[in-house]
This record gives structure tokens, sequence and C-alpha cells, in this order.
């Protein structure tokens, strides 16, 4: 069934939503999670859309938060060392150079360096004006991310539409009070308006002064 939703601006979410970036997080993550004896199940099912701080806070909430700050620096600079199996979501790149003509960001729980090494290695553009880990005082699920790339492209937040992957990311577009359209099979478990298997199902037309996004 074909869906459309109108917008005036498109934020995007990068890891699993742009780039295909799972190998390398899973990877990571899991090796970093074994001295600590956590169950991987567990592991995976939180470190995704979130600062790397705070997963480890809800993985070990009884370490100081200074601890996970410093190991979330050091994770940050092993994620920008590897980039083996990172590749562009399919579409990826087709969809955001249909975006061009409109207002759009990326906004990531990852920081600036990180960000800019995955679009390189899955050879995306980066858009203007990215939101990333920098940026924010609190990761998502927290929306502030997404309501500072809606201000920064002069936006109403009811007027942008959100796409995303995990649940931490889909939860803060929703608390934001933004449309999200679901990236992967995955993210059909956490209620998104819409669910896209990926991004060569999108198509962006103009309409106006906005314009409109055919799923299908």
């Amino acid at each position: 069934m074909t869906q459309t939703f109108r917008a005036r601006a498109a934020l995007l979410d990068m890891d699993g939503t742009l780039v295909d970036s799972t190998a390398v997080v899973e990877r990571l993550w899991l090796a970093w999670a074994e001295p600590h004896g956590l169950d991987p199940a567990f592991v995976l099912s939180v470190v995704h859309g979130r600062q790397g701080h705070q997963s480890m806070a809800i993985m070990l909430p009884d370490r100081p938060h200074e601890q996970n700050l410093a190991e979330n620096r050091e994770m940050l600079v092993r994620e920008s060392g590897d980039v083996s199996g990172v590749v562009e979501v399919p579409g990826a790149a087709a969809f955001l150079a249909a975006l061009a003509p409109f207002p759009h960001a990326i906004v990531t729980s990852a920081d600036d360096r990180l960000m800019r090494v995955r679009m390189d290695a899955a050879a995306l553009a980066v858009p203007a004006g990215p939101v990333t880990a920098e940026h924010v005082s609190a990761s998502k699920p927290d929306p502030e991310g997404f309501l500072l790339g809606a201000t920064r492209l002069g936006v109403d937040p009811a007027d942008c539409v959100v796409f995303e992957d995990s649940g931490a990311g889909i939860q803060a577009a929703r608390a934001a009070g933004m449309r999200v359209i679901g990236v992967g099979a995955g993210a059909a478990a956490h209620a998104p308006d819409a669910v896209v298997a990926d991004l060569t199902h999108v198509t962006v037309t103009a309409d106006g002064d906005a314009f409109v996004l055919t799923l299908g």
C-alpha cells in the first residue's frame, strides 16, 4: 500500500538509516561487554541509537558517570578507526540527492568525527548542518537533537518527518512532536508512522513550499 507524507523538512538518523554499520557496532560493543559478563542479547538491545555513555549507564548502572564518559571517548576512537563492513543503506545516495533542494539534516548520536568517517566509508555526502553528539546535552530517546535540527532548519517540528531505525530514535522523534518513518524490518516493533525496508522505497517530489514523500 502506498503512503504519502507532506513535509517541509526531513531529519535523518545515520546508523541503520543512511549507513549500515551494524557489523562494526555489534562487533565492538560485544567485545567491550565481554569482560563485564553481560548477556550479548541484552547488549544488542541497548546500544543501537544511543550515545555510548548512556548505553554504558543502562548496562552498568552502578558505575560512575565519569568512567562511562571516559570509556565512551575510547569507544568513539575505536569506532572511527574501524569501518570494516560499513556500507550505504540501499537507496541512501539517491534519497539524499532527491532531498538536496529541501531542508534536511542528519541527527545522530555519533560524534562529528565518527559521523563523517562512516558517511565517507559509505560514499555518502554529508548534508550541511548535522546535529551530532557534541551539540546536545541529552542522547536519544531525548528529543533534544531533533528539536535542535528543526530549529536550525527554521521549520516547525510538526512539519518535519524523521527517518529512524532504532527504538531510541523513534521514541525521540515522537517526543519531539514529529512524524517518523522507520527504516528496516526492526523499526516496525517501535510503532513508527510507517516503515520501509530501505530507502529505495522512498521518492521525493516538490509540492509548493514543501515536498511529498511517497513510500511504496
